[in-house]
């Protein structure tokens, strides 16, 4: 007779997915969105003045691929900050377990859909 072991169906590869996805993008847009909106642009470095006015950046969100960029970094980095938030809490001995994950990737999930409800309404 064949010892079969029937396994749980799991969420984890969710989480995981949405982990890299934004762990990727904090990599390659990351310091770059740091470098233009927090150097660049407050000491004048390489940019004109302009290039963060209120009328561009409006342009900016209102087009579908602005919105998606915009969408694409806000729920991508909420995600992965909730997935390291909640590993970090195990690492320093919180094991609140559902509750924990609830709350960290609660956050994210309400960010994601604020985000785009405002996304959506520009």
């Amino acid at each position: 007779m064949k010892n079969t072991k029937i396994r749980k169906r799991s969420n984890a590869p969710i989480f995981w997915g949405l982990f890299g996805g934004g762990g990727m993008l904090a990599a390659l847009f990351g310091p770059m969105l740091v470098f233009i909106t927090g150097l660049a642009i407050p000491l004048g470095l390489l940019l004109p003045a302009d290039t963060m006015s209120y009328a561009k950046m409006l342009a900016f969100a209102q087009n579908i691929l602005g919105k998606g960029f915009i969408f694409a970094v806000i729920a991508l980095f909420m995600w992965h900050a909730a997935h390291r938030i909640f590993h970090s809490l195990h690492e320093f001995g919180v094991h609140a377990g559902t509750g924990c994950k609830l709350l960290t990737y609660g956050v994210a999930f309400v960010s994601t859909i604020v985000a785009a409800v405002i996304l959506l309404g520009l």
